[in-house]
C-alpha cells in the first residue's frame, strides 16, 4: 500500500523524503516497481528459530552453533553464524556431547583362579561397572555380586564414573548383609 501510494505522489514529492517519512527501504520500493511485492530473502527471528528447532528434533540434538549453520546453508537457507549462535544461546538448543569411551580394565590380576563356584554365600563378591545410555546421555551403573547365587547385593547409579559409585555399592552391600571376616571381593581395576 505505502509502495502504491509513493508511485501515485511521486510527481508531488520527493523520493528521498516519501522513503524517509514513510520508513520505506529503498530496496523494496524499486523491487515493488519491478514486478509486485519485495523477495524476502532474509527469514525473520521467529522463522529461523522455528527452523532450527526442527532441525535440532530431526538429528537428535547432535549439532552446535557452527555445524547448525552448515545445515541451514546447505538447505538452502541463508544464516550468519552470530544469528544462530544467539538464537540457539537464548532459547537453550544445544548440542549433546557424546563421551568417549574409555577401557578401564585390565585382567591379569585375578586372584580367584577362575573359580566361580563359592560353597556358601558371602564368601566370594565380585563387582563391575556398566555404562548405560539414556535420553539425557551415559549413566554410569556399579554392581556387586554374590557369586553364590548370582544374585546383585548392591548397586549405585551415577551420571559419572568416580571412585564414590562403587564405595556406595560396597557401603549398601556391608549394611545389607553385615558379612563376617574372610569375604573375598574381587573386581576389575577400573575406577
Amino acid at each position: 500500500m505505502k509502495y502504491a501510494w509513493i508511485d501515485v505522489n511521486s510527481k508531488t514529492y520527493a523520493l528521498t523524503e516519501m522513503w524517509s517519512v514513510l520508513d520505506v527501504s529503498i530496496s523494496g520500493y524499486r523491487a515493488w516497481k519491478r514486478g509486485g511485492r519485495p523477495d524476502r530473502k532474509r527469514l525473520t527471528d521467529v522463522q529461523m528459530l522455528a527452523l532450527i528447532r526442527a532441525i535440532h528434533v530431526e538429528l537428535k540434538g547432535a549439532y552446535g552453533s557452527p555445524r547448525m549453520v552448515r545445515e541451514l546453508r546447505r538447505r538452502g537457507f541463508t544464516a550468519g553464524k552470530e544469528r544462530v549462535e544467539r538464537l540457539m544461546r537464548e532459547y537453550g538448543l544445544r548440542a549433546r556431547h557424546k563421551r568417549r569411551y574409555k577401557v578401564t580394565t585390565d585382567s591379569k590380576h585375578d586372584l580367584l583362579d577362575r573359580n566361580f563356584a563359592p560353597a556358601a554365600p558371602n564368601q566370594v563378591w565380585t563387582s563391575d561397572i556398566t555404562y548405560l545410555w539414556t535420553d539425557e546421555g551415559w549413566l554410569y551403573l556399579a554392581i556387586v555380586l554374590d557369586l553364590f547365587n548370582r544374585e546383585v547385593i548392591g548397586w549405585s547409579l551415577k551420571p559419572r564414573m568416580t571412585s564414590d559409585i562403587v564405595t556406595d555399592a560396597l557401603t549398601m552391600v556391608w549394611f545389607r548383609r553385615r558379612p563376617e571376616a574372610g569375604v573375598m571381593h574381587h573386581s576389575d581395576r577400573g575406577s
